[in-house]
């Protein structure tokens, strides 16, 4: 074999070996993955009830893992705000995650009854010329006035949401008599035009938080937030609340029923 052959063998033997250990980074990488996501469904549903997850050996062994994908797999959570190592202590749960679901219609202080006290910080209300993508959902003339809110939505005193609303004016003016920091606009609603919320469409998003929406929401600028569009109608199909609500992704869990139909 020449010189030159030996130098392109050995530099092919090199480049095998650089593949294969790539191909070993990416095959760990992707079973971290898959444990973070085994022990966050574990974590959020309640499952280390005395906030402390087991030993890294423990868990290397109850999902057959290295100590290394184990640990890897610690490191996604952590970096999700959700868990925290302590010393002498271990691995503990340092944040929980709220369920939302996405399979009834309900106002969010409904929907987390049973996990605190949801407060509202109205930050803006009153009327405004409505931009023709919300006259046009709404279903009103393009700079007519609606009722714009917005809203500093807490849990426990911690900010969850920021919501943007928008209402028509013929139905929105009575609520600027009632207490929209302690009520769900949906109950609202209801109480004023005498009939029931029939369903709404919505949309959900992971956006970017823009600099306005982080400080509000104190979350980190550019962090990613659940961005949920909601249009509600009346029973009798009538529009009558479009919401542009984004939640802090580390705080809150969306869930839902679905039912396949052929």
């Amino acid at each position: 074999m020449s010189p030159a052959d030996r130098i392109r063998d050995h530099a092919g033997q090199g480049a095998t070996t650089v593949a294969a250990h790539r191909a070993r980074r990416r095959l760990r990488a992707d079973r971290a993955r898959q444990l973070a996501d085994l022990l966050r469904h574990q974590l959020l549903a309640g499952g280390f009830p005395d906030g402390a997850l087991p030993h890294e050996t423990t868990l290397a062994t109850d999902y057959s893992a290295s100590r290394n994908t184990v640990r890897q797999a610690l490191d996604l959570l952590r970096a999700e705000g959700l868990v925290e190592r302590l010393p002498g202590v271990g691995t503990v749960v340092v944040a929980q995650k709220y369920p939302h679901g996405l399979d009834r219609l309900m106002g969010l202080a409904e929907t987390l009854r049973e996990h605190g006290h949801v407060t509202n910080e109205v930050r803006t209300v009153g009327p405004a010329p409505a931009p023709s993508p919300v006259a046009d959902r709404l279903h009103v003339p393009p700079g007519t006035d609606v009722l714009y809110i917005e809203r500093l939505r807490r849990l426990n005193g911690l900010p969850l949401s920021l919501d943007l609303t928008y209402i028509p004016l013929d139905i929105g003016t009575a609520l600027l008599s009632e207490d929209l920091e302690n009520t769900d606009i949906f109950r609202l609603l209801e109480t004023l035009t005498g009939r029931h919320l029939g369903h709404a469409e919505i949309s959900l998003e992971a956006v970017n938080a823009d600099a306005h929406s982080a400080a509000v929401l104190q979350a980190p600028r550019g962090a990613a937030v659940l961005m949920l569009e909601r249009l509600t109608y009346l029973a009798d199909g009538r529009p009558v609340d479009l919401e542009f609500i984004r939640f802090r992704g580390d705080r809150i869990s969306m869930s839902g029923l679905l039912h396949r139909s052929l």
